[in-house]
Order: structure tokens, then C-alpha cells, then sequence
């Protein structure tokens, strides 16, 4: 997933970004009934008219740089933390309702889906603290020109 952006300023190793392009996708981003997939904004969060991210490049303000997030990432992450909750609600509240006393079920089932729904915060926790996962949900900065160059020689 890619996107255009202009740098707005530049200190100590980070770049404030306003995105100008969401690129890529159906085309039916902002029309009635559009899924807004490719807004790179919100891909990790809410939506922002400007966000921060951490650069080697030598930019100055009014360049434009194209966004990039690696295949996969946005549904590794939504799978992670919202497909890990559900399944493990669902999985508690079964376990619950399966070991719970004659006429207690529906408490039991509660109860498991509670503690599924911990267990789902709780490794998710520890997914976002493990520098591995968060390298693959990543942002990466490229100068316009370099990915001009790029697509000219390979063609």
C-alpha cells in the first residue's frame, strides 16, 4: 500500500507528513458506498490530517515522498486485534458454558468470553511490544524522485 505525502518539516530524524494521494485501491475511495481501504492515514489508527514518522532521509519541507506499509500489514494487524478477540470470546464463552454447573451456563458462558476477551488484551499486549511484530506493520519513506527512477528503469 502506497501513498503520496508532502513533508510539512523536518527535525531530528522525523518528518511531519500531510498525505496528499491515497493511491491505489478500487478508485471508489471517497464515493457513497466506498470502503476507504487505502486511507494510509488510518491504517494503524485514527485519521489524521498530519502524522510523524521516522526518517534517514535528507528532506526539507514541500518535498514529497511516497508512504509505504508492506503487504499484509493492515490485515495482520486487524486480524490481530480484532479477529484474536473474537475468536478467543467465542472459544471462552463455549469453554464456559461447557464447564459450568447444571443451570449455570449462562453465567459460566459469560464469564469464559470475559476471560477470552483478557486473554486476547493481554496478547496483544504483547504483540505490540515485540519488535518483530511491529517490524512488519512498519512505514516507510521514499523520495518522489527515487521511486520515479525506479519505475523508469524498470521499464
Amino acid at each position: 500500500m502506497q501513498a503520496m505525502a508532502q513533508v510539512l518539516r523536518v527535525e531530528t530524524g522525523h518528518a511531519w507528513l500531510r498525505v496528499t494521494d491515497a493511491g491505489g485501491g478500487c478508485g471508489r475511495c471517497d464515493e457513497p458506498g466506498g470502503c476507504r481501504s487505502v486511507q494510509i492515514t488510518q491504517a494503524f489508527g485514527l485519521p489524521k490530517a498530519e502524522f510523524v514518522l521516522p526518517t534517514a532521509l535528507e528532506l526539507r519541507a514541500g518535498d514529497k515522498v511516497v508512504i509505504s506499509i508492506p503487504d499484509g500489514a493492515p490485515l495482520k494487524a486487524a486480524l490481530a486485534s480484532y479477529g484474536l478477540g473474537v475468536v478467543l470470546l467465542v472459544a471462552g464463552a463455549a469453554l464456559g458454558e461447557v464447564w459450568s454447573a447444571d443451570g449455570a451456563g449462562d453465567l459460566g458462558a459469560a464469564l469464559g468470553g470475559l476471560a477470552g476477551l483478557l486473554l486476547a488484551f493481554a496478547l496483544n499486549r504483547v504483540l505490540f511490544r515485540s519488535r518483530n511484530w511491529r517490524a512488519q506493520l512498519r512505514m516507510e519513506l521514499a523520495a518522489q524522485v527515487v521511486c520515479l527512477q525506479s519505475i523508469a528503469e524498470n521499464q
